[in-house]
């Protein structure tokens, strides 16, 4: 699912009872998150991305990127190139997030420094890209079928920003999920009309910290809903650890340019 201090928190205190419960799976809850999973989100896009990322002291670092989209049948490549500062320019990430249940999602890291090409394996897609607050499971889209849905026991509607959402609550299926992103749950707030996440939480498997995904700026870009400020932030109590944010400017879709040959591990070592 293709990362807050809000009222909803008090959703948090009944975690340990729900977690050891028998969940049954809500039709219509996995309904909706069918249909966020098939809503238009763009293709052949191209994006410059700026990634600000805020210490526990709140001291700022910021790196520029410029980011690549395609979509192959129901699969999806992703590229970026960090642009700058000098100590992570030219720093390459692909991304192959395939649709089939069977076929595990693939992701190369390219480190310009060791001039070498690392696939991230399964086990470590739960670390954090590039010291961010993003995992590497964060920049995949999840299947659907890999959750069981049901709406959130205290709150099935909520308001984010003026807009009415539905509040989720998912569940990984199996122990492979929960250790490849290294969430044992996580509750999702839809808006019901565009069908976009908003807001999640996120509950990781350590149990030390929650982590809050807010989508701040929100813009319709040739009629595709587009993210263009994500948030996320990780907690330890009331405390934030540290924040991540993502911008994103210039955002253009069905671009010519835009081809499968951009999507190897040969361009991702070429550089942008």
């Amino acid at each position: 699912m293709k990362v807050l201090g809000y009222a909803f928190i008090s959703a948090l205190l009944v975690l340990n009872t729900l977690m050891g419960a028998a969940w049954a799976e809500d039709p219509e809850a996995r309904s909706i998150m069918e249909k966020v999973d098939a809503r238009d989100d763009g293709n052949r896009s191209i994006s410059d991305m700026q990634m600000v990322l805020i210490n526990k002291q709140g001291r700022k670092r910021v790196r520029e990127l410029r980011s690549y989209g395609i979509d192959k049948g129901d699969d999806h490549l992703s590229l970026m190139f960090f642009l700058s500062p000098a100590d992570v320019s030219d720093t390459g990430f692909l991304t192959y997030d395939y649709d089939t249940p069977d076929k595990e999602d693939e992701q190369w890291l390219y480190l310009p420094a060791l001039k070498k090409t690392k696939r991230i394996a399964a086990g470590d897609k739960s670390g954090s890209f590039m010291g961010s607050d993003f995992s590497y499971a964060d920049l995949t889209s999840r299947r659907v079928d890999d959750y069981k849905y049901s709406f959130n026991k205290q709150q099935r509607e909520a308001v984010v920003y003026g807009k009415k959402v539905w509040v989720i609550d998912a569940i990984p299926k199996d122990e492979k999920i929960v250790t490849e992103t290294g969430y044992k749950r996580a509750i999702v707030f839809v808006r019901q009309d565009n069908l976009v996440i908003v807001r999640a939480i996120y509950f990781p498997e350590d149990g030390n910290t929650i982590k809050y995904y807010d989508v701040k700026g929100l813009e319709l870009i040739d009629n595709i809903w587009t993210a263009t400020e994500i948030h996320m932030t990780t907690k330890k109590g009331k405390v934030t650890e540290h924040k991540t944010i993502l911008t994103f400017s210039n955002v253009k879709y069905d671009q010519e340019s835009v081809n499968e040959d951009l999507f190897t591990t040969r361009r991702l070592e070429k550089g942008p």
